[in-house]
């Protein structure tokens, strides 16, 4: 489990980061009945103090002033629109908070011996958890891939869906690469030997146990040792494994150490049993419970793991976004496929016989899509199953725990990043709690049944693509969300913490993310407004809150972000700036301050979020525009994937540049207001203009400021010298091309496309119909890559 080579070094700590690094419990505190009322109040007085602004305020201005000029008139309607959207915003995230709290006080976990029963003798509902992943560090997917090898289940595939270019030039990608394909097979060997052992004595206490009801004190003295040597083995590898940041000291902590924990007190109630029993006769443990703790190890150590490569056969799509490296995989499932060497490269051509098949992948009951930063605790597979597999669940299509945050992030804008990331955990599960779930990427637990419904088929270039998961925008698990909707099936978040994922730790990944997540939702928005329709059509009722905390969901962000612009830059007549506005906003910020407290966070973090928010309102702006542009043009938006390196990911220089804007700006509307008495917006202004400048210091940093403007201004002095020769080796290679044409003119055999060979390609020819495409290099294909069953003789 050791890292194979040096790792990058750790990331420097900042002053004002976090040094907790215990996270979350598990399990939700119960919520006090004084904390529900609370938040029932909460939500009244928003309303209340929005209705008192618009009838003593805005009415009553007109009734005072009347429709004295047709600026005043358009000032107070744009105005009341602004403040109602933005309260209707903050409304809808004490609602989401609401039922999050009553969901917390319901929620009865699950015993485990009632999950060893559930999942006991002729359980058979495999599941397969693909990781997709593109440019990752091979040691953060290993550690995804191990936390997802210890899950407990009964039969359990780990797929890497290995997203990268098949090959490379540079040596230093090459070697990431192939570092990258090793990481499966090697998991796979470190699980080997503990698998043998604990499928080995699942065999001897499954026959032991159908001679007596009862386990002798030999049994369970047997099952002890098995799990003395899990924990020192689990022991052994959390001692080896390099811990360099929070992530490695979360997963060393609570996933290695914490299993082994588990499974220690597992063996320690065994030897009381054993120590109880004396003299008499064993009777203390039934033989069917034996069975079931060695099951658990057993199923604990096993699980088969594998790499995929879709960018290896052309009959998959290459599309660049992760909605389609995990819909081609989903679309293989359960078949058996041969190999068909073309032009283009390896074609999968489907079989009905195994036995002569190059690549069979087996059908699964569930998939569990999980990011390659995310990291599961040990039981997310088990519980979360048996929730889907409940009768009362049974049009339940896709169930998750939204991700947390991993404490002790060694960077400010992390810090904040997963102060903001616990507090939409708390907001997802409450949205469940009024059928308004929406499938968040990270990880969840989908039915594959479901899939199937909402499959959409097409032809490209002769080919057969298959689409589960919509890659129409960058936020592809929304979209799916409202298409199983719209085929009768629910989504449903667990209430607890079982999932967590890393955060951006700086400015630059961080704008990746967020304008990422900015765009989409107005997208999605008609489509959902569709499936109201449908749904209402069969008889079905959709409530107010649910539609109204979706829409907020898909176009808060689009809202939010022109109604600040508006809010910071036009001077409204002071006439209509009211205490009843802050007073209709107070209930929001006090929830949130009291829940960043519940998180682990300060109640002040609040403001600093409001700074924070401010210098990113240009980020989400751009990523509304671009649902606005692909609106017009019908064309995809590109997939930007978070970088995730430990070293400083550069900004560009609009969003560098445009939070120092923005402070400027608010500098000069308060000395403007000032000088002109107009008192609410010169206050509101240097507020803005405080936090912004905190956030910019503390967020962004001066230097790093400095260093982003200054490498945009000077990027063209600079050249790549291995990009310069490989563009010189580009141009030789045209050269020579032209002049191969020129022979082959010259012979009269010069084909209507010129191809990039000097000699006509037959395979090409035969293939295409015209040699304008050269013949891929064959690239032999690892032995990490799917497992390949052996042709019969015949």
């Amino acid at each position: 489990m050791s890292k194979t080579l040096d790792a990058a070094p750790a990331r420097k700590r900042q002053w004002g980061s976090e040094r907790r690094t215990q996270p979350l419990d598990t399990l939700h505190a119960r919520p006090s009945d004084r904390k529900v009322v609370i938040g029932r109040l909460a939500i009244i007085a928003t309303i209340a103090f929005w209705v008192a602004y618009l009838v003593y305020t805005v009415i009553r201005q007109f009734l005072n002033y009347g429709t004295e000029s047709f600026r005043f008139t358009t000032e107070a309607i744009s105005y009341l629109v602004v403040v109602t959207f933005l309260t209707f915003s903050a409304l809808m995230h004490l609602v989401a908070r609401q039922g999050a709290l009553e969901r917390f006080q319901t929620h009865v976990r699950v015993p485990r011996a009632e999950l060893d029963r559930h999942f006991g003798v002729g359980h058979e509902a495999p599941l397969t958890v693909l990781v997709p992943s593109y440019a990752e560090e091979p040691d953060v997917i290993a550690t995804t891939l191990w936390s997802a090898a210890l899950q407990e289940y009964p039969a359990l595939r780990v797929v890497l869906l290995l997203d990268d270019p098949p090959t490379s030039s540079d040596p230093v990608v090459a070697e990431r690469l192939r570092r990258t394909r090793a990481v499966t097979a090697d998991i796979q060997a470190q699980l080997a030997a503990p698998s043998q052992r604990f499928q080995e004595a699942l065999l001897s206490a499954e026959v032991e146990a159908e001679h007596s009801p009862f386990a002798t004190v030999e049994a369970v003295a047997t099952l002890l040792d098995h799990h003395r040597w899990a924990d020192a083995w689990l022991r052994r590898h959390a001692r080896e494994r390099e811990v360099l940041d929070h992530v490695d000291t979360f997963f060393h902590d609570q996933v290695l150490i914490a299993l082994a924990d588990e499974l220690r007190l597992t063996a320690d109630a065994l030897e009381a049993a054993i120590a109880d029993a004396g003299d008499e006769p064993f009777t203390a443990v039934p033989s069917h419970r034996i069975v079931e703790l060695q099951r658990r190890l057993a199923w604990t150590f096993t699980a088969e793991l594998t790499t995929f490569e879709r960018k290896r056969y052309a009959s998959l799509s290459h599309e660049a976004n992760k909605a389609m490296n995990l819909n081609s995989y989903i679309g293989l499932l359960g078949g058996s496929y041969v190999y068909e060497d073309s032009a283009e490269g390896i074609i999968l051509r489907p079989v009905s016989d195994q036995k002569v098949a190059d690549l069979v992948i087996p059908a699964s009951d569930y998939i569990l899509t999980l990011d390659a930063d995310s990291i599961l605790l040990r039981d997310y597979c088990l519980r979360l199953v048996y929730f889907l597999e409940q009768p009362e669940n049974a049009r339940v299509a896709v169930t998750q725990t939204p991700y947390s945050s991993f404490r002790g992030a060694p960077t400010r804008i992390e810090r904040l990043a997963g102060a903001t990331t616990d507090i939409q955990h708390i907001l997802h599960q409450g949205m469940s709690a009024h059928g308004a779930t929406f499938w968040v990427g990270a990880n969840a637990v989908i039915r594959t049944r479901a899939l199937r419904d909402i499959e959409e088929v097409e032809t490209v270039g002769g080919f057969e693509v298959k689409r589960y998961v919509q890659d129409r925008t960058v936020i592809e698990d929304t979209e799916s969300s409202v298409d199983l909707g719209m085929h009768g099936w629910n989504l449903v978040n667990y209430p607890e913490r079982l999932s967590y994922s890393a955060t951006p730790p700086d400015f630059g990944s961080l704008i990746v993310q967020r304008r990422r997540w900015a765009n989409g939702g107005l997208l999605i928005l008609p489509k959902y407004l569709r499936q109201i329709r449908e749904r209402r059509a069969r008889g079905e009722r959709v409530p107010f809150t649910e539609i109204a905390l979706r829409i907020n969901y898909m176009a808060s962000i689009a809202w939010g972000s022109f109604g600040l612009i508006f809010l910071l830059a036009y001077p409204y007549d002071s006439r209509l700036l009211s205490p009843v506005v802050l007073l209709a906003a107070l209930p929001y910020f006090i929830m949130f301050a009291a829940d960043l407290k519940y998180c682990g966070y300060k109640a002040t973090d609040i403001l600093r979020i409001y700074g924070f928010n401010i210098i990113l309102m240009p980020v989400n702006l751009a990523g509304v525009l671009k649902s606005l542009e692909q609106a017009l043009t019908s064309k995809k938006i590109p997939f930007a994937r978070t970088p995730k390196v430990r070293d400083r990911t550069a900004a560009p220089v609009l969003y560098v540049v445009a939070p120092y804007a923005i402070v400027a700006f608010s500098v000069f509307t308060f000395v403007r207001d000032y000088y002109a008495a107009n008192w609410g917006n010169a206050v509101f202004a240097a507020f803005n203009a405080i936090v912004s400048s905190y956030a910019i210091v503390a967020y962004l940093g001066i230097g790093n400021s400095i260093v982003d403007v200054w490498m945009w201004a000077t990027r063209w002095m600079y050249f790549d010298p291995a990009q310069k020769a490989a563009a010189k080796a580009e141009r030789r290679r045209e050269r020579e091309d032209r002049a191969s044409r020129r022979k082959l003119a010259k012979a009269g055999i010069l084909v209507d496309e010129p191809s990039t060979e000097a000699a006509v390609d037959w395979r090409a020819v035969l293939y295409f119909g015209h040699a304008g495409k050269s013949l891929p290099r064959h690239v032999d294909i690892p032995s990490t890559v799917e497992p390949q069953p052996e042709r019969s003789a015949a």
